[in-house]
């Protein structure tokens, strides 16, 4: 069904998308041959077994376990590390680590450059490293195994920079700044300045970090003001950050135009801080426009590049942090009554009252 699926997708997608699908159906059939594969290697003495496999490649090593139970290859457990001077240290204290918690086999199976010696003295189990047929076949097949994770783990993370990093680099770059490894973004929530509220999310080299997003109820700020509103947001947290001496952040980005910027810029100069400042714009239909300068000065971006899709998602990521806490605030204030404020009047009470 998943064949099917991706043959019908491949059929009406763009070349680009055909070639992500490709690729996605190469990995689909390597599964359905490694599922095959495995199924088809069987040992008539029902004896456990352990298969170590490992590929060495851009400083990490890519260790992979096959776990033989009663005569059948069942699954398999897969660990990447940097690799160290001595990877053969790398592998024994792989296995060793393994073994303090999990079970040893009847036998352990592994490659030729492994050092079966001591591995004889440090494991109670039988320590084989087959010359030919179907053992020899399952270490090979442990290396091959261990080869394609490590190469999939270097393709996902390509792709991840592709997204993340790359983008965040040319962000810098357009603006005139070092990469700005940290970035946050602000934005304002209210309806005509009642329950007005702020939220900042945080984004490391592309990346959200939901553990430094942050909540604000506008404390100063009376009617809609989202200038002031956003002054006061801004002073806050810095100020806060100055006291406390904490890092900062390599970017702000306002959700806004010259305005916005500008009251940004206007605390920031107060504080005497260096951080540097930019704003998203939206057009008509609340999408995300452009993006502005420290001087509100509009830069140039591909709609259709991963920097675009990056700020888009940024931009869209904090606006939906804001309503939210912004409809959080307002259902909290729609339930509340003057009788909260009255000692000893509980749930109940109030409801009859």
């Amino acid at each position: 069904s998943k064949i099917d699926e991706l043959t019908e997708k491949m059929m009406t997608a763009s070349e680009n998308l055909q070639f992500e699908l490709a690729k996605e159906y190469r990995d689909l059939i390597r599964s359905i041959e490694y599922v095959t594969a495995k199924q088809n290697v069987q040992f008539g003495d029902y004896k456990d077994r352990d298969i170590l496999g490992y590929f060495i490649d851009k400083g990490y090593i890519s260790i992979q376990l096959f776990f033989m139970r009663e005569g059948k290859l069942l699954y398999h457990d897969f660990n990447l590390e940097p690799v160290g001077e001595d990877f053969e240290e790398d592998l024994i204290r792989f296995l060793v680590t393994y073994y303090q918690t999990h079970p040893e086999p009847y036998e352990l199976l592994i490659p030729q450059d492994v050092d079966l010696e001591l591995l004889t003295e440090i494991l109670s189990c039988h320590v084989l490293q087959p010359q030919r047929g179907d053992k020899k076949s399952l270490v090979e097949m442990a290396n091959k195994n261990a080869k394609e994770a490590l190469e999939k783990k270097f393709l996902l993370k390509e792709k991840t920079d592709e997204k993340t990093i790359l983008p965040i680099i040319e962000l810098g770059q357009k603006l005139g700044i070092d990469t700005p490894h940290t970035i946050e973004l602000y934005d304002n929530s209210n309806i005509q300045g009642a329950y007005a509220v702020a939220g900042m999310v945080v984004y490391k080299d592309g990346v959200p970090s939901k553990k430094d997003y942050r909540k604000y109820k506008i404390k100063t700020v009376e009617g809609p003001d989202d200038y002031a509103s956003m002054k006061e947001v801004i002073y806050r947290r810095y100020y806060r950050l100055l006291m406390e001496q904490k890092e900062m952040a390599d970017l702000i980005i306002v959700d806004g135009g010259l305005g916005q910027i500008k009251v940004a810029k206007e605390v920031i100069n107060s504080l005497n801080l260096s951080v540097h400042i930019c704003g998203l714009s939206k057009d008509d239909k609340h999408s995300t426009a452009m993006l502005l300068d420290e001087d509100g000065n509009q830069v140039p971006i591909d709609t259709k590049s991963p920097l675009f899709f990056l700020l888009t998602r940024m931009q869209d990521e904090v606006h939906r942090y804001a309503i939210s806490f912004h409809r959080q605030v307002r259902s909290k204030s729609l339930f509340s009554s003057i009788l909260d404020e009255v000692e000893g009047i509980g749930e109940a009470r109030k409801k009859k009252l």
